[in-house]
Order: structure tokens, then C-alpha cells, then sequence
């Protein structure tokens, strides 16, 4: 059974992701493959384009039941970017399409497009502020900075989801968490220093599970 399995959906910059996880000592796998996913001891789960072609692949790909597994099994899962935004009910880049494309429903709450008069996409870096303590912002500022683009926020159902929040032309719920189950909107993998350091204290909460 693998320590950590790098989930390929067919849309995300896995190589990135790899080589920033080898720099904090990770040793992760890389893999389409719906039982290696199923029986990784953690998962990281990244994305970046649309949000219905990646359920759509995903459910074509049986990704969808084994992610779900990862989250009823309660390991550690990370969402990131449109990751993240899969783990929501719904999306509304989904509003023109015929029939709505579902999320994973992992969490309860929509993926919402910035309103108009906001710039999209949000490129660029900015502030992840956490929300109270959490293990995965652990040695981070509130003044750290971290590398964003998109054009979509999610929107929890409850506020207890939301682990940070970032201020574009309003404040955005940037990361959230429930249990093991966390995502955070920005790439950490491309976030420098800030990026590696919320990849090791990844790590250390995988660590902590055995």
C-alpha cells in the first residue's frame, strides 16, 4: 500500500506537484489507477480547467467512487485548485449546461463564479488567512502568501468548513477542512517556500494517522 498517492484526472500539472512533495521528503505515487487510490494511505487530489469535464472524467475514469472511499475511510485527502472545488456539491460553470454536473459532495456548498466587476481569473499571489489554528497552516504567518488562478470560489454550506479566507474585493473562503478532509483553492506547489512548508505539515497529519 502506498504512503501517498497523487491522483492523475487527466487535468492537473502532476510533475509540479510531484517534485514539490520530493522536496519535503514525501515519496508519493502517481496514479489513475481507482484501487491504488482506494488503498492509499492519503491521497492529494489536484486540478486545474473545468469543472463539469473533470467530474465527467472522473466518473468515466472511476475516480468518483474511489475518492469517496478515501473520504468515507476518513484518510487524509488534500483538494487542490479545481480539486478542491470537486469536493462541493456543485458548481456554476454547470448553469448553461443542460443537465448539472455534481461534485463529489464531500463537503456541502457551491462553487460560485467571482461577481462581475472582479477581474477574472484572480492571478497572482495573495494572502491565505487562517481561521483559527489547524495543523496544516502550522509555522505559517497570516502574513504568507501563496499563487492563485482562478475564476471560481467555493461557498460552504457552514462556516465550520472554512479553514482560511482570502480578500478579493471581499473576503473568499481560500482553504477548508472537515476532518481530514482539506482543500485549498491556491497551488501550494507553485507557492515557494510558504507551499512547501503547508505540503510538509501534510505530511506530519498523514504521519499522525499510524
Amino acid at each position: 500500500m502506498k504512503e501517498l498517492v497523487i491522483v492523475d484526472s487527466g487535468s492537473a500539472n502532476l510533475y509540479s506537484i510531484y517534485k514539490a512533495c520530493e522536496m519535503v521528503s514525501l515519496n508519493p505515487q502517481i496514479s489513475n489507477n481507482p484501487v491504488i487510490i482506494a488503498a492509499a494511505k492519503a491521497v492529494i487530489f489536484p486540478g486545474v480547467g473545468f469543472f463539469d469535464h473533470a467530474a465527467k472524467a472522473m466518473k468515466e475514469n472511476k475516480l468518483t467512487d474511489a475518492l469517496l472511499k478515501v473520504v468515507a475511510d476518513k484518510k487524509p485527502l488534500l483538494g487542490i485548485c479545481l480539486g478542491m472545488q470537486l469536493l462541493f456539491s456543485e458548481s456554476e460553470e454547470s448553469i448553461k449546461t443542460k443537465n448539472v454536473v455534481r461534485g463529489l459532495n464531500a463537503i456541502s456548498g457551491k462553487v460560485k463564479r467571482f461577481p462581475a466587476g472582479l477581474p477574472v481569473p484572480h492571478v497572482g499571489w495573495n494572502k491565505a488567512v487562517p481561521v483559527g489554528k489547524h495543523s496544516l497552516f502550522e509555522g505559517l504567518y497570516e502574513d504568507a502568501y501563496f499563487y492563485f488562478t482562478h475564476s471560481y470560489y467555493v461557498l460552504p454550506d457552514q462556516n465550520r468548513y472554512t479553514l482560511a479566507l482570502t480578500e478579493y474585493g471581499f473576503p473568499f473562503t481560500s482553504a477548508v477542512a472537515d476532518g481530514n478532509l482539506i482543500g485549498v483553492q491556491f497551488h501550494p506547489e507553485k507557492s515557494g517556500p510558504a507551499g512547501l512548508r503547508l505540503l510538509s505539515n501534510f505530511g506530519k497529519i498523514i504521519a499522525d494517522q499510524h
